[in-house]
């Protein structure tokens, strides 16, 4: 049974810890990589590199409305298809993150945390609910 008194609670903590991911990796390619970098490594790995520059948007600017709270449920569902299509890159290394260039195992967690909080919804002190029913 699921306690109604503390699961918008539980929400907020996965969905501020999956926004603060997202605003880390995005400020990592945007001020650490470049953007050019990001593309190149992007290019290299067998996507076009032009994809680098709505990644970095979308990581920044849907981890900060994660984080937010500002229509969650919304950001987190776009959130699945980016993670999932993310973590194709690592399926040929094994389920090991700490395996050579990273197993699957953490993009795929990262999937069913954004999956859950698109299903779960928005969470506690939410800003701009998501208007999903």
């Amino acid at each position: 049974m699921i306690d109604t008194r503390t699961a918008p609670y539980a929400v907020l903590l996965l969905r501020v810890a999956l926004g603060v991911m997202f605003l880390a990796h995005g400020l990592t390619k945007l001020l650490v990589f470049t953007p050019a970098g990001t593309a190149g490594f992007f290019e290299s790995i067998g996507f076009a590199g032009w994809l680098a520059y709505p990644v970095i948007a979308f990581e920044v600017l849907g981890g900060a409305l994660l984080v937010l709270g500002v229509f969650a449920r919304w950001v987190a569902a776009a959130a699945v298809a980016q993670l999932f299509v993310a973590s194709t890159v690592h399926f040929a290394n094994g389920w090991s993150f700490t395996n050579p260039n990273g197993g699957w195992e953490y993009p795929i967690f990262l999937v069913i945390a954004a999956a859950t909080i698109a299903l779960a919804g928005d969470g506690a002190m939410a800003l701009k609910a998501s208007r999903i029913r």
